[in-house]
């Protein structure tokens, strides 16, 4: 979702110089001693939006329209024959079009961001198994979802160490440690398509529950979701980082 967020958030302590080279475009390069410096990292992160959504081939970044998740699973109902759902292949769209509504800086390397998300679309292969209704409910199929009015709340910790850029000159690398994602969600629309063969009957009464209990549903996907995105943004922002250093993207 937020592959190239963290090209900027870790910098206000951080010293780097102008060397004169021509950035690549989707930097937007802030000076240390600019008056409202976190206003200019809030203006990066906006200015490289577009970037996020066709990726960089030239450090690695994947395109996030759309971002991939592997595997989702979450249990609805207790017990040995619970309701469960696996979600595989999820597709989420609409990641790079974010707003900046917060960003701030603590000692140690403490960082802090929020955006807002008018709309995530997800689509996924799911399969389903246990009892639903006193029914079992076991089927596979699509699922479609709308996640309306998103916050997403990025904090955590980084480190810099030095380096040497291409292998030419040295330079400071930026490390992230420790991320955790947090996520807000207003609006929850979700629906599924049976896959052939499957019984509509099991399709009708998933239906009924994911249009009456949406918020619950995501609400069961929330803790593996949140682990999840922390682990794969981690590692994007940290193969992000090893390849741009702190001097191409702030300058004294």
């Amino acid at each position: 979702m937020f592959s190239l967020l963290f090209l900027v958030v870790f910098l206000p302590g951080l010293s780097g110089a102008d060397t004169g080279e021509q950035l690549p475009r989707y930097i937007h390069q802030c000076s240390r001693r600019d008056p409202k410096l976190n206003a200019c990292y809030v203006e990066a992160l906006m200015h490289i939006r577009p970037w996020l959504a066709q990726g960089i081939p030239e450090i690695s970044v994947p395109s996030t329209e759309p971002f991939r998740l592997s595997e989702l699973s979450l249990s609805l109902t207790e017990g040995p024959k619970g309701y469960r759902i696996t979600l595989r292949d999820m597709d989420v769209t609409g990641v790079s079009n974010y707003t900046v509504r917060d960003l701030s800086f603590g000692n140690a390397g403490v960082f802090s961001l929020e955006v807002a998300i008018a709309e995530l679309s997800l689509v996924a292969n799911y399969s389903s198994s246990g009892v639903l209704i006193i029914v079992p409910a076991s089927g596979r199929g699509t699922l479609y979802g709308s996640l309306g009015s998103v916050r997403a709340h990025l904090r955590g910790t980084a480190h810099t160490s030095a380096g040497v850029d291409r292998g030419v000159q040295r330079a400071n690398f930026v490390h992230v440690d420790r991320l955790n994602v947090d996520l807000k969600v207003r609006d929850v629309k979700m629906r599924i398509e049976r896959g052939p063969g499957e019984n509509p009957i099991i399709a009708q009464a998933t239906n009924l529950l994911l249009r009456s209990s949406g918020h619950l549903v995501l609400d069961a996907m929330m803790p593996e979701l949140r682990l999840k995105l922390a682990d794969v943004f981690l590692n994007i922002a940290n193969n992000i980082f090893s390849k741009v250093p702190v001097e191409s993207l702030l300058k004294d």
